[in-house]
């Protein structure tokens, strides 16, 4: 199936009213591009770390909307003629449509054919489920992923940073706690390391069932359970938010864990480090990473205040990885 594409150029004063123009016409849904910065309040909403860069005093935006058909017709002055409905209340603009023809393609699969297996480190090798000519060697502790719609290839610095950690401190009989388990990497991974108990937990119930899918396809026995309960040589993921939901953060601290391991971003990490205060063992360690190095400091600072100690530190190009244990 083919899509037209209708691509409006106009005013961001206008926006609404396009938007409103469209839906008369029975366009479903649109998209809207512009270069109005995001407040505070967004990105804190939507913890941006880097917000976008953006041209000052760009009052543009272009608006599209499609149409599913085969043979499509044009609509464009049938479109033009709705908007200009506003002109009098409003500046259009230049208001202008430019038509385009686009695929209906699989955007959920075919990113698939840019991921590839990788190795980290001398012996481990992350492996897509999908791939038969991984270069694996005897010895080699590998992990076969799927994402999914879930976020977590294993390929960014930050995931590698913490699996350096994970390597360092699972040992065998270690209880570990993965907070935004994603596709499930870290969890399996500290499994494969010879954790004893592992659980992981993430806001995304998508993300919880492809962590299963994931634990399976590396032949671990994956628990079934409402919540967390002990049960010795297990995975098991849940989805809950253990910052806003203090119940299901109960439910975790069933287990106190050796290790909790968090790949999020400084801004989730930051009020989730007092959380994690209860679910550490006495000489438990908080693996944090997704920090950019520019808030480093702010990060370290904000444990400390929470009654961390800062224990070690790990650098991959932008990003950093810190290992913090409770001060007793």
């Amino acid at each position: 199936m083919k899509w037209k594409v209708y691509t409006i150029t106009t005013t961001v004063d206008a926006e609404d009213y396009v938007c409103a123009a469209l839906t008369e016409l029975g366009f479903d849904s649109v998209e809207i591009i512009d270069s109005v910065p995001l407040t505070k309040e967004e990105e804190k909403a939507q913890f941006i770390d880097i917000p976008p860069v953006l041209p000052e005093g760009d009052t543009t935006s272009r608006i599209r909307c499609y149409e599913e058909t085969s043979e499509a017709s044009d609509r464009t002055e049938e479109i033009l003629s709705a908007i200009r409905e506003y002109e009098d209340i409003v500046d259009l603009g230049e208001l202008t449509v430019e038509t385009s023809v686009t695929e209906d393609l699989d955007w959920i699969n075919n990113w698939k054919q840019y991921f590839h297996s990788f190795r980290i480190g001398e012996d481990i090798v992350i492996k897509p489920t999908w791939e038969s000519d991984a270069d694996v060697k005897d010895g080699d502790l590998v992990v076969e992923i799927d994402p999914g719609t879930a976020f977590g290839t294993g390929s960014h610095e930050t995931t590698w940073l913490c699996i350096e950690g994970l390597k360092e401190r699972v040992k065998q009989d270690s209880a570990v706690l993965d907070v935004g388990c994603g596709s499930g990497i870290l969890t399996i991974i500290a499994k494969k390391l010879g954790a004893s108990y592992c659980v992981g937990v993430d806001i995304d119930p998508v993300a919880v069932e492809v962590s299963k899918e994931n634990a399976a396809q590396n032949d671990l026995f994956v628990a079934i359970a409402d919540k967390p309960e002990i049960i010795p040589g297990a995975v098991s993921f849940f989805a809950g938010d253990v910052i806003s939901d203090a119940a299901f953060a109960n439910d975790v601290t069933l287990q106190r864990y050796d290790v909790v391991v968090a790949n999020i971003l400084a801004d989730i990490i930051m009020p989730l480090a007092p959380v994690v205060k209860q679910f550490l063992s006495e000489d438990g360690v908080f693996l944090c990473s997704g920090i950019l190095n520019t808030r480093e400091a702010e990060v370290r600072a904000s444990l400390e205040k929470d009654g961390y100690e800062v224990i070690g530190a790990k650098h991959r190009n932008d990003w950093v990885s810190l290992a913090a244990r409770v001060r007793r």
